[in-house]
């Protein structure tokens, strides 16, 4: 048989069975004006499939960062798998420890997550949702590699603390306290270890332990105040244009605190070393 007679063969076992299927038979004599024909399908099918394969790839991140930003994670998060439970030492934490009546404090950048930007001398954050590459920045055991949280960096043992939040555009986070040592594994709020107030789908919550109770009459105004009293075990909202205690948070602190904040959208700007407002109780 001569080479054509093969070619001729090979087609017709290859039009009958597409793709592993069974198909249709074709007569040999129509093969020879259908390779050219057959050629170009292969390639579409490959051009399709891998279009289809970007696609998913393109999807997937946004995505997650719907329901991630939803559950408090972040995309960058994502990427980290079986990252193991790390052991904070308490040398180098924070900076030092605050007895006394006027709180003044800076943001911690040792502890602040990937997508957090510092400004203004690190009073500031701003989220940027892709934020940096986390093996690009320190790997440190203060720094939180899940969530969209930083700390500031004072510690606070004792005394009555007041310091206020300035919210610029955005519509999820979290304010309040959380002990200095608490695992870097878990979001502010969502434990034991931590005393939150957060706003979410245009809502307040005050949140601890994994618990969110609903706290109304605040609206969405720009700027707020959190009053901490150590020895009392109370953390309170404070509307500032009253000012009056909008909603407290009472519970029996045993070891050293931090100011917390956690963000997935838009900036905060706090105002630490402010002087209580009166009539607050």
């Amino acid at each position: 048989m001569d080479l054509t007679g093969v070619t001729d063969r090979l087609l017709s076992v290859v039009l009958m069975f597409p793709g592993g299927r069974a198909g249709l038979s074709v007569p040999l004599q129509t093969c020879r004006g259908r390779q050219s024909a057959l050629q170009l399908h292969v390639d579409k099918q490959k051009k399709l499939r891998h279009v289809s394969s970007s696609s998913e790839n393109m999807a997937t991140p946004l995505s997650a960062a719907h329901v991630c930003r939803l559950a408090g994670r972040t995309v960058a998060s994502l990427s980290a798998r079986h990252r193991r439970a790390v052991s904070l030492p308490a040398r180098r934490c924070y900076v030092s420890t605050s007895t006394g009546r006027n709180l003044q404090f800076r943001l911690d950048e040792r502890t602040a997550h990937s997508s957090l930007d510092l400004f203004k001398k690190d009073t500031g954050i701003i989220y940027r949702m892709l934020g940096l590459d986390p093996s690009h920045v320190p790997n440190n055991p203060e720094r939180f590699r899940d969530w969209a949280v930083v700390f500031g960096d004072e510690k606070i043992s004792s005394g009555r603390h007041y310091w206020e939040v300035t919210v610029k555009k955005s519509q999820e986070f979290r304010l309040g306290v959380a002990e200095a040592l608490m695992c870097r594994d878990e979001c502010v709020g969502t434990n034991n270890s931590s005393w939150m107030f957060g706003y979410a789908q245009r809502k307040w919550f005050a949140m601890t332990s994994n618990k969110m109770v609903p706290v109304t009459l605040v609206g969405k105004p720009d700027r707020v105040g959190i009053l901490l009293d150590y020895e009392a075990g109370v953390l309170g909202l404070v509307d500032i244009e009253k000012p009056r205690i909008i909603h407290s948070i009472r519970v029996q602190f045993k070891s050293h605190l931090c100011p917390a904040f956690g963000l997935w959208d838009g900036e905060l700007l706090t105002h630490s070393g402010l002087v209580e407002p009166e009539g607050l109780k």
